[in-house]
């Protein structure tokens, strides 16, 4: 039944139920027409019956000489014929079972294809039992004839129903097989395309507008894609680019020991920078497959401050840490001295003067900031500030573009964000929000 195409399954249904329709109005109407002709036959019988025994009440019957439509028999209790219409035989219609029962009422009786009323009447001091009767073959007739009508009209009426089902069907999903041709043509070499989408705000053009939608994600993704492609390309060849020219300076000078030593620092200076970028982007290509795994453990702020702020006292810069409360929280500290590495790196290389890295913590919530006294970021540049080889126009040229980005999702795979902004008194400002389970010498202060 999957492989049959929708509209003719939508047919089939439609055909289905309008046949259950026909046929229970064939039925209704059938019934209903028998019902009627049955009252009809029954009002004639009660009115030609209450006229006998008005004219059997006078002693004045004369049914042999009468003429119309039915018959009729005058009839005593003990099934004697008084008088009968021309042409009946000389045996009373009745039972005597028959007549004892219309003795007290009228009754009803079917003969073969006749319908016979008994009613009993007092005429000159006598009980008599009027008994009329009708032909049902009219009526039989009649039912015939739409029997005839039902069974030669009910299947032309059910084959223009099915096609007017099929017509409609295929009108209703004209724009979505419109949709899967456009949708047949659109490929990653030619984007832009979209579906087209129906006016009228039903399933079919919401499902239209979800996928035009869904392919503005996708080709997002694939600009973004082939941007990460372009630059990490352009990133990796710099440095290949370098390690080569001065190899080859090298090999021109065999005999210099200082030629020779001063290329291989400068190749393993490349080395560094290459293998910190293919760390970068391993990292961001795990957010991508499915989110940054994390190894929690528990670890003292002001400890992790300390560790990062030695790490980079060597640059002859003054670093700062700066409100550090004595407490201890879950988190991943690998990933999380990554991000803070990256943001006291680009605070030495892009600012002036002094670096602080400070801490708070507040309903549970722990912010790291880093802040810079330099001349802070661009305005354009802090709505992209967390996007993939996003670099400001002012900078040098170094790094890659990768550090804030990795921020982010060092932050987000935390639960928790990360913010930039320009202080007012100067320099750049960045700051991770990370909810995180935090204790202080007391014990548990506070779980997110």
């Amino acid at each position: 039944m999957d492989r049959i195409p929708i509209r003719i399954r939508l047919t089939l249904a439609f055909t289905i139920v309008m046949a259950v329709v026909l046929a229970a109005a064939g039925t209704f109407l059938y019934l209903r027409l028998g019902s009627g002709l049955n009252a009809t036959i029954d009002r004639g019988l009660h009115a030609r019956a209450t006229d006998i025994s008005a004219l059997a009440q006078q002693a004045d019957t004369g049914l042999r000489d009468s003429r119309g439509n039915g018959f009729a028999q005058v009839l005593t209790p003990k099934g004697a014929i008084v008088d009968a219409t021309a042409g009946l035989s000389r045996q009373p219609l009745l039972t005597a079972r028959e007549l004892a029962g219309a003795e007290g009422k009228p009754i009803f009786v079917n003969r073969g294809e006749a319908r016979l009323l008994a009613q009993p009447v007092l005429a000159q001091d006598r009980r008599l039992v009027v008994v009329v009767g009708a032909s049902l073959e009219p009526r039989g007739e009649a039912l015939a004839d739409l029997r005839r009508q039902l069974f030669i009209g009910g299947p032309i009426t059910l084959l223009l129903a099915s096609l007017a089902g099929y017509l409609l069907a295929a009108a209703a999903l004209r724009p979505v097989e419109a949709m899967s041709k456009r949708a047949a043509s659109i490929s990653a070499a030619r984007p832009g395309g979209r579906l087209p989408v129906p006016r009228a705000d039903d399933e079919v053009g919401r499902l239209g507008r979800r996928l035009n939608e869904m392919l503005e994600r996708v080709e997002g993704a694939l600009e973004r894609e082939r941007s990460l492609v372009s630059t990490a390309s352009h990133e990796l060849r710099t440095p290949l680019a370098l390690m080569k020219t001065e190899i080859e300076l090298a090999l021109e000078q065999p005999g210099s020991a200082p030629a020779l030593e001063a290329a291989l620092r400068s190749a393993a200076v490349e080395t560094d920078r290459l293998a910190q970028l293919a760390d970068d982007l391993l990292l961001l290509a795990r957010v991508d497959s499915g989110g940054l795994p994390l190894r929690r453990s528990e670890v003292g702020v002001r400890e992790l401050l300390a560790a990062i702020a030695v790490r980079f006292d060597r640059r002859g810069r003054e670093i700062e840490v700066a409100g550090s409360q004595d407490v201890t929280v879950l988190l991943d500290r690998r990933r999380v001295e990554q991000a803070l590495s990256n943001l006291v790196e680009n605070s030495l290389r892009h600012g002036r003067s002094r670096v602080t890295i400070s801490a708070s913590v507040r309903d549970g919530v722990l912010e790291l900031r880093v802040a810079d006294e330099g001349p802070g970021f661009e305005p354009s540049f802090i709505p992209r500030a967390f996007e993939r080889f996003s670099r400001g126009d002012s900078t040098d040229g170094s790094g890659a573009g990768l550090g804030l980005a990795i921020v982010a999702a060092v932050a987000q795979a935390h639960g928790g964000d990360a913010t930039i902004a320009n202080a007012p008194s100067g320099g750049a400002v960045v700051t991770l929000v990370l909810p995180a389970a935090v204790r202080n010498r007391r014990g548990l202060a506070h779980v997110s």
